[in-house]
């Protein structure tokens, strides 16, 4: 199967072109371009989500690049990608990594590539991650244990989340939220949304309650995309509750749906108008 990069990334069905050695392929690509860049020792940041295989593949491109020499920041824990995306760009790393199908099926799974500034990778870099994959078929990739690694640290585990937060509630008028005394009703879609949202909201004085929070690999049998159609059940939720707001994040948590009091989803476009 061939690596074709999106504009979301690279996403494939797992078990069919998502398997552990078409991702040993991208992360072993990524890693040549760095090696040519001589930016290996400032390090890669890696992240995942709760879909199945995500922390089991967030190991094989970690193990990847460090067994080409490069240093990779794997965060411990599963990760919203803006987490990934800020720490590229707090710390100045030249490229990070998220293993995600973001909102797709749960059949999918995939990689996103950022970089520098945190920025999602271009198409011109993607479109050489795929001519490096296409020159180089045929060729053993490199690959380490993990614990060797860590040894060696070539793979050094991060949690960047308190950094990331704390970013956010510099950004807010948080005695203006607290005042308010807002009443939360939030869906993370079974998704990575759910323990920096709650921290969040707590950290706000906000009166909570959560529905879809366990870790589901098939989303509820739902997309997990927060849209009108899939909202249901919060929008319902908001109204029984007579909640203040109604909050939902997708998958990888890099996408925000919003309903109002009334129990109506507002369209990303009118969210866009009150920021």
């Amino acid at each position: 199967m061939k690596i074709k990069f999106g504009t979301g990334g690279w996403r494939a069905i797992i078990g069919d072109g998502f398997i552990r050695s078409n991702v040993e392929k991208v992360a072993d690509a990524l890693a040549q371009i760095i090696l040519e860049e001589g930016c290996e020792d400032e390090g890669v940041v890696l992240g995942f989500d709760r879909r199945f295989l995500s922390e089991e593949a967030a190991i094989w491109a970690a193990c990847t690049l460090a067994a080409n020499g490069v240093i990779c920041e794997l965060i411990d824990r599963e990760t919203p990608t803006p987490v990934i995306m800020f720490q590229v760009e707090k710390q100045a790393r030249p490229y990070g990594m998220a293993i995600t199908a973001s909102h797709n099926p749960a059949t999918y799974n995939g990689i996103k590539l950022f970089q520098a500034g945190g920025r999602d990778a271009e198409l011109s870099f993607t479109n050489k991650v795929e001519s490096i994959i296409e020159a180089r078929e045929g060729e053993e990739i490199p690959t380490m244990d993990f614990e060797e690694a860590k040894a060696k640290s070539l793979i050094k585990l991060i949690n960047p989340m308190n950094a990331y937060l704390d970013n956010i509630l510099a950004a807010v008028d948080s005695r203006a939220i607290r005042e308010r005394g807002l009443k939360v009703a939030f869906d993370p879609m079974f998704g990575v949304g759910k323990t920096p949202m709650l921290t969040l909201l707590y950290t706000l004085r906000c009166e909570v309650d959560i529905i879809h929070a366990q870790r589901d690999t098939l989303f509820g049998g739902r997309l997990p995309a927060p849209t009108n159609h899939t909202l249901v059940s919060l929008k319902n939720h908001v109204r029984e509750g007579e909640f203040d707001l109604g909050l939902a994040t997708d998958g990888d948590a890099d996408r925000l749906g919003v309903i109002d009091e009334k129990g109506n989803f507002l369209h990303f476009n009118k969210v866009l108008v009150l920021l």
